[in-house]
Parts: C-alpha cells; structure tokens; sequence
C-alpha cells in the first residue's frame, strides 16, 4: 500500500482506484539538538472547550531517525492563557529524540497522531544535530 501526503492523504487501493483521507494533516518542522542530549521535538495533549482534558492522542513511530532514537514520556502539562482557559491542568505525551554522542548531522523522522475526533496529524521532523552549543532554546 503505498501512500502519497499532498495536504491530504491518498491511498491506493489498487490499479485506478484512490481513496481521500481529507482529515490527515501533514506538519513540517525542523529542530535543532545537541548530540547525546535528550531534546523535546512534540507535546501532545487534548484540551476540550471546557478547560477539562480529553483523550489522548495514539502517537505512532511511523518512520524511525536514521541514527537517534525517540522516548515517549507522560507528564502533566501546566498552562496559563490557553484558548479561553485562563489556567489548566492536563496529562500530556512528551516526545524526545536523544543522538548517538558521535553524531552530527540531520536526522529525519515522522511521528502518526490520531486524536480522538478522527483528525490525524503526520508530523516529519529533522533534527539538525549540530555541536555542544547550538542547541535551540526552548
């Protein structure tokens, strides 16, 4: 099966047919790392409209770093001023990517989040790893 990501997904099914997907959203970033330093590249959490959390998003390794690895991490994410709760409490996934301490260069991965509503989001992430130093402030 292979798939093609324009902004929406297309699936071939077979010779001539094609099936849309118009919830997949595809995100684009890029992020900087030092090497052997674990580095935050995605939160992911699920606010409903009453300040309340709602389900958490499925998160699928859909493409591996080449040379990195990732950590999935639950944490409880405090915010002030988000939307139109002025202060929340909410359980959160973390994801960092942590490179081999020999390692410079780029590193690409794609990361699968599935929210509860049916929106998927495809997200490729490029980690430049670049020497002690460098590394993006967050």
């Amino acid at each position: 099966m292979k798939r093609v990501f324009l902004g929406f997904a297309l699936v071939a099914l077979g010779p001539g047919a094609l099936w849309a997907q118009p919830d997949v959203q595809v995100v684009e970033r890029s992020i900087k790392a030092a090497p052997n330093k674990d580095t935050q590249i995605g939160v992911y959490l699920n606010v409903l409209p009453d300040c309340t959390s709602g389900p958490l998003p499925t998160i699928r390794l859909a493409s591996p770093p080449g040379s990195g690895r990732v950590v999935l991490k639950t944490a409880n994410m405090k915010a002030t001023n988000y939307k139109s709760c002025l202060a929340l409490e909410v359980p959160a996934y973390v994801a960092y990517y942590k490179s081999p301490p020999e390692f410079l260069g780029d590193d690409v991965l794609t990361i699968e989040v599935k929210y509860a509503g049916g929106r998927t989001e495809i997200q490729k992430i490029t980690v430049n790893v670049v020497g002690v130093g460098a590394q993006q402030k967050i």
